[in-house]
């Protein structure tokens, strides 16, 4: 038992020492690259250093840790496994009497470790990692990136639905209308030419007004042409930052999904983000089954051939990720299963490789 556990730690280490070293190396290079696309605005712009270093390159690490995390899960196992093959170390630990699923214990004990350490930084260290690498971009090298509604149908609040023609950058909307409902009946209904954010004041000023209020026996209505009041709505919630969504940790991202529900706001890329942050942690188990399935037999071809098919099988996972992904955005497929099916697809991949492995 006590060889086992020794075995166990050996296998362990390889796997992880190889994965946070190859993320290592690709983290400095991408550094590198990205300070030497920059350069230029960082000087000209007189940025200061502590700026850069800790509202940027601090934050902009696990981004790029986790967004390479699969990829790099399924190389490690690849390239180190290869090399015990090589060196007829799995032959060894297999004749020894250790079966290969017992071999895979510890394999599977690593993924768990990279799957744990994606899913924390994917739900709650990277959302406010972006946010002030997104904070630092705007207020230093190029303005945010906001796309305005048109035709705006919403829900403010349980009962109260508003309509706007269009909202725009000067936080005008046009046309607007706002229907109260009482028990499935309409009580009150305010149309007006337009209606504007005022910032002094905190408030909404409605221009040109014409409301309705309908009672049980009569029906009163009022005409003017300012009215000042208080909506449970704001300007930004008619105004999209571009990937919005990657700026929320996953319990402020449920909760604005919820509310997104009772408005009856478009909420399929923050969905599609949820089920992300669990997807990509999973995927660590099945690139590790697929990648020792594949690396734990002696081919012809060597360790190039193993680590060229590692390559070949983790750029397809991802690139199948991303056009996944396509099919919810478009409403050709729901979310969970668009989202989830390169992970189910691999999945039967790894129990047929690990059946092979296994002989």
């Amino acid at each position: 038992m006590k060889w086992y556990k020794t075995i166990d730690f050996y296998i362990s280490k390889k796997f992880l020492g190889t994965f946070f070293y190859a993320i290592g190396l690709i983290l400095s290079i991408a550094i590198v690259f990205d300070i030497s696309e920059n350069l230029d605005e960082f000087l000209s712009k007189e940025i200061p250093v502590k700026d850069i270093v800790f509202d940027y390159y601090l934050n902009f690490i696990p981004y790029f840790a986790n967004l390479f995390s699969p990829l790099f899960t399924f190389i490690a196992v690849i390239y180190f496994t290869s090399k015990m093959t090589y060196n007829t170390e799995i032959i060894a630990i297999l004749s020894s009497g250790v079966s290969y699923a017992r071999l895979m214990r510890p394999y599977l004990v690593s993924a768990f470790v990279i799957a744990l350490f994606s899913f924390i930084l994917g739900n709650y260290i990277i959302p406010p990692a972006n946010k002030t690498m997104i904070n630092f971009r705007h207020k230093y090298i190029r303005s945010r990136t906001i796309s305005t509604e048109r035709n705006i149908h919403r829900q403010i609040e349980p009962g109260t639905y508003i309509y706007m023609q269009s909202f725009n950058s000067n936080n005008v909307g046009l046309r607007f209308t706002l229907e109260h409902f009482e028990e499935g009946k309409l009580t009150e209904k305010l149309t007006a030419q337009n209606i504007r954010w005022d910032e002094k004041s905190g408030k909404w000023v409605i221009n040109s007004y014409w409301k309705r209020n309908i009672f049980e026996d009569h029906e009163t209505f009022e005409k003017g042409y300012r009215m000042d009041t208080t909506l449970n709505m704001s300007p930004g919630d008619f105004q999209m930052l571009k990937n919005e969504m990657e700026t929320f940790t996953t319990p402020a991202l449920l909760k604005e999904i919820d509310l997104m529900k009772m408005r009856g706001v478009n909420y399929v890329e923050w969905e599609i983000e949820k089920h992300k942050r669990l997807a990509n942690p999973f995927s660590a188990f099945i690139l590790t089954l697929i990648g020792v399935g594949l690396a734990s037999r002696k081919v012809k071809g060597g360790l190039g051939l193993h680590i060229g098919l590692g390559l070949l099988l983790a750029f397809s996972y991802i690139l199948f990720m991303q056009i996944s992904t396509v099919f919810a955005i478009s409403g050709t497929a729901p979310v969970f299963i668009a989202v989830w099916i390169p992970n189910f697809m691999y999945a039967i991949l790894a129990f047929f490789v690990y059946r092979w492995a296994a002989r």
